[in-house]
Order: C-alpha cells, then structure tokens, then sequence
C-alpha cells in the first residue's frame, strides 16, 4: 500500500538531483570562467613532463593542489640530498600548478642564485644561475603575484645581498657586468629623468623600451625612489634593492595582515642605504670604462638616517635595537665625513648623535678624538668597504693640504698620505695571510685609489678653490692631461657635498 508514495518520492528527488546537477554544472563553468578573467587559476599544461604526470594533471583538474604537495615533498628531500638541479624542474613544475604560492617561487629562486650558482667556478656561470633567480622572481613570480611582499623582498635581497655585497667570489663581476647592462640602458653619472620618462629619439625610446620590457623598471617610479633616498648610484644592485622593496612597500600596503614582511621590505631599504653610503659612488679610472673603484656616497646620510629613524617608529617593540643601529650608523658617517675633510658637516652631525645618544660619546670628548678613536678601530676590519673609505679620506685630506703650499700642511699631508699606503699594506697583508680572499674582499692597486681621488679633489665641483687646485697641481706635479671626470653623484652645477650633508635638527630620539 506504500509503494505509491514511495515511487513518488524517489521519483522527486531524483529529479531535484538532476536538476542540481545541471545548475552546478552551468555554475561552475561561470565560476571557472571567473577565476581565470581574475587571475586567480592557470590551467597552462605542463612542459617538459613525465606523461604520466601531464595525464594525472589534466583528469584530476582541480586537483592539482593534490600533485603539487605531492612534488613539493619531492623536492624538499631533494633539497636535503642537495640535488639542486633535479629539484629546479620539481619546483618549475610546481610553480606551474600553483602559480599564486609565493613560497614555491622564493624557495626556487634562492637556490638559483644560492645553491646551484656556487656549485660554478666560472662567474659567468654562477651569473647565469643567479640571473635566472632574478628574473624567475620579476617575469613571473610577481606576473601572477603582484601583491606578495614576499617576492618583492626576496628580488631585493638577492640585488643587495648576493650582487650587492661581497660574500661571493664572484661578486666583482657581478657588479661589472651589471654596471654596464646599466649604463647601456641609463648613460653614464646621473640618469636623465626627463629623457627617459619622455622619449624624444629612437634611440632614447628603444633604451626605455629596453629598461621596461626587459629590467621591468619604470622610470617614473625610479625617479621616485631617487627623489627619496638618493641621488644613488642605479648602476650598483643596491639602487635596485631599494626600489623593489619601495615598490613592494606601495603595492602591498593595503595587506594590513602582512606586517612581518613589511618589516622585511623596509629593512631591505635602510640596509641598502647604508651599504650605498660605505661605497654608493662609481669612479671610472680608464676611457674605456671596463673597471670601476667605489667611494662613499656622501651625499645621503640624511636619508640614510631617516630611513632609520622611520624604520623605529614602525616597529616600537625593536625600537630600542634599531636605535642602537642608528647611533653606530652615525658614528661610521661621522668618521667618514670627518676623514674626507668634512669637517663642517662631521661637526654638525656630532652634535646631533650627542643630542640624540648622550652616551655615545665620551664625557668631554670632542669631535676629533672621536674621529680617531673610530678610525683606529676601523683598521683592523676585514670589511673592504669601509677600510677603502678610510683610504680614500686619508688621501683626500692629505691633497687638501698639499694645495695650501705651507710647510706646516706639508707634513700633515704627507703623514695622511704615508698612513693611507700603511693601511692599505696592512689590510692586503691581513687577508693574504689566512684563506685566500684576495680575490672576493681585496683593495684595488694603491696607486688606483690615490689617482681616482686625486681626480675627485681636482674636479671644479669638489669645490676647492681654483689657486689651490693650481697649486696642487703643481706641488705633485700633475700632468695637464690628468683631467677630472664629472662626479658622478652630483648634477652640474651642484654645490660641493660637504654643505649638502648638514644635520637635522633634533626632535626627539625614537
């Protein structure tokens, strides 16, 4: 007597299935066709796969967070076993099935540039590798991530840690070769900004053709960078470093839930900054431009400062760590400002550190017991950076006392001059002594250094006076055809960087 009700039943929810069936399928062929519109699915096959695999990808179709698991433990113990290159295709594969997985990209370019490029001896083989972590990170990581601090902060640590600083033996040529795919594309000294962000020829078109499609870099927005931080040096990685991380900063702001790696981005920033004030400056010593010395970057304490200074007020719990990095940041530029015969702008960012860390400085010590007390903890760094800044100030100050033709500056000068070669002895001596690191940490030829900062002391826009430079000119004897180039921080006309370095006025410590 019931089957007739039960008949109807089923009968009913039978139909209601179907017609489920049916609605979810036309859903889910909207809901796909959305995804894909927005970006948030890439359903490119598989290159270079096992069959087996490329079948299994395309029938499991949403899936494929399954696969990409799977290969991810693959390549992890890969990754233990040290098999860098059967992992790169693993993690190709996997950046293929979950292209909006920032790790997988981060994880695979580090050891690009890291893992696999040490395994060369060849630099421009390990160039090639750490190339191909940059670019994996800029053409495609950020393509399918364009709001993922994470990559942007990985791009800017590769620019300022593996290019920019000088771990690797390979680092020189790094920078080399960097430095002129640079000035191929921005010219030599300070780039044109009106040139490259309104293109008049075919030949500027086809550089910033060149600077955007192939380096991803906006000129706009490097001016920007530069009107913040600089002027900086953009043929040096650490230029780089700090616009990626400010370009991560401002596409990524709105991700409130992302504090961490914020932290990462601006410390790429002010690490950066003061890497490019140790030696943010290159010096041409040939016509042909195949090498370059460095000097200081004089010209952006300031910024470098503030970029510290803002760095403490975004993180009040380390406030008090930062701050010390600050007060050992002001003591390097104080030194430095001091040797390079700044002695205004020493004097006036002295008086700032003492305001602002009282206990930094010695009860009654001034500034130039300071400065040597500074520069003789220096002389025992293994840091070719900073040694070389020492170097350079030396002999800057002893050229500036040639030039006053008095028997009194003559021996200061010569004494400046005679401690500058001591410690280049001393310094070549101490690194040669242990492991072999001439190679990745050596000084350029003294003679190298003392005729590049000759040169920048003799150029009209050091600012020395024009019967000194003659009378230097004589009193060492310099031939006619020693000619200045321009500096090449400076723009024409600037005024001499020592009245462009003067003290903030303190507000309150942070």
């Amino acid at each position: 007597m019931n089957a007739g009700p039960s008949k109807v039943k089923k009968l009913l929810l039978g139909g209601g299935s179907v017609a489920l069936l049916i609605t979810v399928f036309f859903s889910q062929r909207y809901l796909n066709h959305e995804r894909e519109v927005m970006g948030l699915t890439r359903i490119t096959p598989l290159e270079n796969a096992p069959p087996v695999l490329a079948f299994t990808t395309k029938a499991l179709g949403g899936f494929r967070g399954l696969i990409s698991n799977a290969l991810w433990i693959r390549a992890n113990e890969l990754q233990e076993d040290g098999k860098y290159f059967e992992m790169v295709q693993l993690s190709d594969w996997i950046t293929k099935l979950e292209p909006h997985l920032p790790a997988v990209w981060v994880h695979l370019a580090w050891n690009m540039a890291y893992n696999i490029s040490i395994k060369f001896n060849d630099p421009a083989d390990r160039r090639m590798w750490v190339e191909r972590g940059l670019n994996l990170l800029r053409d495609e990581g950020l393509k399918y991530n364009p709001k993922e601090p994470e990559i942007y902060r990985e791009l800017g640590w590769i620019y300022q840690h593996k290019l920019g600083h000088y771990l690797d033996d390979a680092h020189q040529y790094y920078k080399i070769q960097w430095a002129h795919e640079m000035t191929a594309v921005l010219g030599r000294g300070r780039p044109n900004w009106d040139e490259l962000m309104n293109p008049q020829t075919p030949e500027q078109r086809e550089r910033v053709r060149i600077l955007k499609e192939k380096y991803k870099l906006d000129p706009a927005y490097m001016k920007k960078v530069d009107d913040k931080y600089g002027p900086l040096e953009w043929r040096l990685p650490e230029s780089h470093a700090i616009y990626w991380a400010m370009r991560g900063l401002d596409l990524t702001k709105d991700q409130v839930l992302r504090k961490e790696q914020f932290v990462g981005l601006r410390r790429v920033i002010f690490q950066s900054l003061q890497l490019a004030f140790m030696r943010g400056r290159l010096i041409y010593p040939d016509k042909t431009g195949n090498e370059f010395v460095y000097g200081p970057n004089l010209e952006i304490i300031k910024q470098t400062s503030d970029a510290y200074l803002e760095q403490a007020g975004l993180e009040p719990d380390k406030a008090d760590n930062i701050a010390n990095a600050h007060k050992n940041f002001l003591g390097t530029a104080i030194y430095h400002l001091y040797s390079h015969n700044r002695k205004q702008s020493a004097q006036e960012w002295f008086n700032y550190m003492k305001q602002l860390y009282p206990r930094s400085v010695a009860p009654g010590q001034n500034l130039d017991e300071y400065a040597l007390a500074r520069v003789a903890e220096d002389v025992g760094e293994t840091d070719p950076n900073r040694v070389k800044t020492i170097i350079m100030g030396a002999l800057e100050t002893a050229f500036v006392n040639f030039s006053l033709a008095d028997p009194e500056t003559e021996i200061v000068a010569q004494n400046h001059v005679t401690f500058a070669r001591k410690l280049w002895n001393r310094y070549m001596t101490e690194i040669s002594s242990g492991r072999n690191n001439t190679n990745r940490v050596g000084l350029p030829p003294f003679n190298l250094i003392y005729d590049e900062t000759l040169r920048n002391v003799l150029n009209p826009e050091y600012g020395l006076d024009p019967v000194l430079v003659a009378q230097l000119r004589t009193r060492l004897d310099v031939p006619a055809d020693f000619a200045p180039p321009p500096l090449t921080n400076a723009a024409p006309g600037q005024a001499n960087p020592a009245a462009t370095n003067a003290a903030p006025k303190v507000s309150k410590a942070p």
